[in-house]
């Protein structure tokens, strides 16, 4: 049995032991109040005490406020094009598995042009941690209405009040196949928050958070009836998902025990309209992810990516002409 050194161990704790500037990359632009404050606040406190390097973590995002994410993290970051962000964090799971991989993504990049995408990562179930930043409007743009804005929102494509009823994104992912997890945060309780961030990182497979946001620049109402009174904030517990501390049950006594492994259960909780369950809706631990079925736990090594890579530039190379074809020309 190999013995480390003292100076060893002390360096080794060093290596370990992190702050939460060392996840920090410059001042977050969001606007005042927005809920991207508090989701970035508990993934850089995730980063912190689950010490994870910076260099072996990744971030990526597609386009949106919430999809400016990777540039306040002092990590690897991809920020990709309008509703791509899931298959760009799937290409990076696949090359390299053994990377700790998230995505931001919002609700127009997630549910309107990335749809597709979205669902069939949650067939896929690869080992990611997803968090959809729903403030129910598109924020960026400038307040156009998005697939989950509710019925009758006014913005500047529904002037007169969205018709449509707003797509549920809980439901819609636990009636995918091989989904694994699933979850429901609201931004303006960071206690239970954090504990669900937790919990997802520590899923193995596709973790599913939504995340309900305010925004105070186009939707600064929308939410008050939910913030101000909480009875109509569910909380979900039980042994094999989130412990609700005493504190938060003398505010939030609305609480349900829930077992996240009944999906059936799940899909009604998730279907309710007069309260906002929050808590772990679906969990299952047994679907594969797709990184293992088809790596076998093999590594691309770094002499195969360069491989790799040479080959594929190789296509697009001018090689220059010999001297003596060109003497023939």
């Amino acid at each position: 049995m190999n013995m480390m050194s003292a100076t060893e161990c002390l360096l080794e704790m060093c290596d370990e032991h992190f702050e939460l500037e060392d996840y920090q990359s410059g001042v977050p632009r969001w606007c005042t109040g927005c809920g991207d404050n508090a989701i970035l606040a508990a993934v850089q406190r995730l980063c912190r005490d689950e010490a994870l390097l910076p260099e072996k973590t990744v971030f990526v995002s597609g386009i949106g406020c919430s999809s400016r994410f990777p540039h306040y993290m002092k990590t690897y970051g991809f920020h990709g094009i309008h509703g791509r962000a899931l298959p760009v964090a799937e290409g990076v799971k696949m090359a390299r598995p053994d990377l700790t991989v998230f995505v931001n993504t919002g609700d127009g990049d997630c549910t309107s042009i990335g749809a597709a995408h979205w669902i069939h990562a949650i067939r896929y179930n690869m080992n990611l941690t997803v968090f959809l930043h729903d403030n129910q409007i598109y924020g960026l743009t400038k307040k156009q209405a998005s697939p989950t804005s509710p019925i009758g929102t006014k913005s500047n494509t529904t002037p007169r009040g969205s018709y449509l009823e707003a797509l549920n994104p809980l439901t819609v992912t636990l009636g995918v196949q091989n989904v694994s997890f699933v979850a429901q945060a609201v931004d303006w309780i960071p206690e239970v928050l954090f504990d669900i961030v937790k919990a997802a990182y520590h899923h193995k497979g596709l973790s599913f958070v939504r995340i309900v946001q305010r925004c105070p620049e186009w939707l600064p109402t929308a939410l008050d009836p939910w913030m101000h009174d909480p009875n109509r904030v569910q909380l979900l517990s039980h042994e094999n998902g989130l412990q609700i501390s005493d504190g938060m049950s003398r505010i939030y006594k609305n609480q349900l025990q829930h077992d996240p492994s009944n999906i059936d259960r799940a899909r009604e909780i998730a279907s309710g309209r007069d309260n906002i369950p929050v808590g772990i809706l679906y969990r299952n631990t047994s679907v594969p992810c797709y990184e293992d079925l088809r790596l076998s736990d093999k590594l691309r090594t770094p002499e195969l990516t360069r491989t790799g890579l040479n080959a594929e530039l190789d296509k697009y190379t001018v090689w220059p002409q010999p001297a003596e074809q060109k003497a023939g020309k």
